[in-house]
């Protein structure tokens, strides 16, 4: 299927960006609809949405945030840490979202394994089911995130 010129910006956007260095698609060769498809199909089988992911991981962030930077006990299994950086970042499809500049640190309490997002994370996951290409500095696992959160 040929490509529309608002998918093919979209994808140049995403492979090289000025938001993230390396861009969003890291070394994945797929196109964007491609790992949004596959990443929404293996969500199927844990009966949660990326809706829902986003619903948590802004959840924990809220919570995180008021600890001004160091560890805040979330629940009675996970700690979460929020940095925070002067300024905004941008949503890369084409509509005015802007999100803070902010990376949580999420830590369970058992095993000490972390994970980490940033308010950019969530609002991909949320509004675009877009959970980053391959290889990506930000990308996360739908199906790890869904063991991990819920």
């Amino acid at each position: 299927m040929k490509k529309s010129p608002q998918n093919r910006i979209l994808e140049q956007m995403l492979r090289s960006s000025r938001i993230v260095a390396g861009g969003f698609m890291g070394a994945d060769t797929r196109t964007v609809d491609e790992i949004i498809d596959a990443d929404l199909a293996s969500l199927v089988a844990t009966g949660k949405t990326a809706y829902d992911i986003a619903q948590k991981m802004r959840q924990i962030t809220d919570a995180a945030e008021a600890g001004l930077g160091t560890w805040v006990n979330v629940d009675e299994i996970r700690q979460a840490m929020v940095d925070e950086a002067r300024g905004f970042l941008i949503c890369p499809w084409p509509h005015p979202a802007r999100v803070y500049k902010r990376l949580t640190t999420v830590k369970n309490i058992a095993s000490g394994k972390e994970m980490r997002w940033s308010d950019l994370n969530i609002h991909l996951i949320e509004q675009h089911s877009f959970f980053e290409g391959l290889g990506s500095a930000f990308r996360l696992e739908p199906r790890e995130l869904v063991d991990y959160l819920f």
